[in-house]
């Protein structure tokens, strides 16, 4: 069984969660450009929720990390 690295996961999980930040990026750009700004803005909110998550998980990783190297 390959040893995983607990920080692994989180990676991941920021990794999907900045993927769908961007993607919700493009809507609100391409709603912007079409005059719609309340979808605009939903997908705006939407993709700063992500961008929000993946901070976590980003914050998490960096905490998993510093726990399995034993630095505190």
């Amino acid at each position: 069984m390959s040893h995983k690295h607990p920080a692994s996961k989180h990676h991941h999980d920021a990794a999907d969660h900045h993927e769908k930040a961007a993607h919700h990026h493009r809507e609100a750009a391409k709603h912007y450009e079409e005059d719609n700004s309340e979808a605009a803005a939903h997908h705006a909110h939407t993709a700063s929720g992500h961008g929000h998550h993946a901070h976590h998980h980003a914050a998490e990783a960096s905490k998993a990390h510093a726990e399995h190297h034993g630095h505190h």
